[in-house]
């Protein structure tokens, strides 16, 4: 099935441009064949095409087709970006492959990228959600300043994973089925440590994520998973 990313559907019958040039030149589809589309929130759309030519893909609506959660709760990460942003193209692409709702770049104290351009990741999301045939789009959001992150209301767990020694559970161990959940990942050179203990006094849980030191998107991924898999 050829899975088509079109979040205006619900006002609009014109596929956008990228996924138009897709579906005419790469696949070579034309008037009457059926394709199915998500609008990214939540729904399947099976469509026909009803106007085909060099700029343009007008479908008609044949069904709306909504689909249950893939999994319960509300799942965020947030993490300070690397300086290679490969591997933060990567880590959005998997996750969203494994499935997430949220992803929040922190700009903390040994943060080493402090510029971050989403269109690249938000295509890439986008792709992979198609990939994995999934009818929600995660959202993304530009790169946030960690005290003022950590103050912001959440309901659920709210976790840190950091290097630092002390008493850490697992992850694992802590996570309930269908609870909200929001995991903290620091930078390679870690969170400092007056990060850590803000961040406490704001309600997280320092946790770890297993006894070998990860780099920071294979961390992330890590949590992303767990999450996924004990909702």
């Amino acid at each position: 099935m050829h899975l088509f990313y079109t979040p205006d559907i619900a006002h609009s019958n014109e596929l956008p441009p990228e996924e138009a040039a897709h579906a005419l030149r790469v696949l070579r589809l034309k008037v009457g064949d059926e394709l199915t589309l998500t609008d990214g929130m939540g729904c399947f759309y099976r469509a026909e095409i009803a106007v085909a030519d060099n700029k343009h893909c007008l479908v008609n609506v044949l069904e709306t087709l909504p689909q249950p959660a893939l999994w319960k709760g509300h799942l965020h990460l947030a993490l300070a970006p690397t300086k290679n942003m490969d591997r933060m193209e990567w880590l959005a692409e998997k996750a969203t492959e494994i499935g997430f709702d949220e992803l929040t770049f922190l700009n903390c104290r040994y943060s080493e990228r402090r510029v971050i351009k989403l269109e690249r990741i938000e295509k890439i999301v986008v792709s992979a959600v198609k990939q994995s045939l999934k009818a929600r789009m995660p959202q993304l959001h530009e790169l946030t300043d960690f005290d003022k992150f950590i103050r912001q209301p959440f309901s659920g767990l709210k976790c840190i994973a950091h290097c630092y020694p002390g008493d850490k559970p697992l992850l694992k161990d802590i996570l309930h089925p269908e609870e909200d959940a929001l995991v903290l990942i620091g930078p390679e050179g870690d969170f400092s440590e007056e990060e850590v203990a803000l961040a406490i006094e704001n309600g997280f849980q320092p946790i770890s994520l297993g006894a070998s030191r990860l780099r920071t998107e294979t961390a992330a991924l890590v949590a992303v998973h767990l999450m996924n898999l004990l909702h």
